[in-house]
């Protein structure tokens, strides 16, 4: 069992600025259908307010420092696995 604590709202909206994304840019990242969505892990308003899940946080991460041939390579062995995934698919 491994213990998670999620990046605050302020941690989130510090990578943003960053990274020099906009919101919808920052949903991308994280694999979540739109900056509205993506708002609500920056959110303080804890009744609207999401935390991130550390399998989120792994694959945004994963897609900053791997290579595309490793990350292909990942996510071809997901499809090996029966998973369906187009990262270009529009929404």
């Amino acid at each position: 069992m491994s213990h998670y604590t999620p990046p605050s709202p302020e941690d989130m909206e510090r990578l943003k600025q960053e990274l020099g994304k906009s919101s919808t840019e920052m949903a991308e990242l994280f694999g979540v259908t739109t900056g509205r969505q993506w708002r609500k892990y920056m959110s303080t308003d804890s009744s609207n307010t999401r935390d991130m899940g550390m399998h989120m946080l792994f694959f945004a991460m994963a897609r900053l420092e791997l290579d595309s041939p490793t990350l292909e390579r990942i996510l071809d062995r997901m499809r090996a696995a029966g998973a369906t995934i187009d990262l270009n698919a529009p929404e």
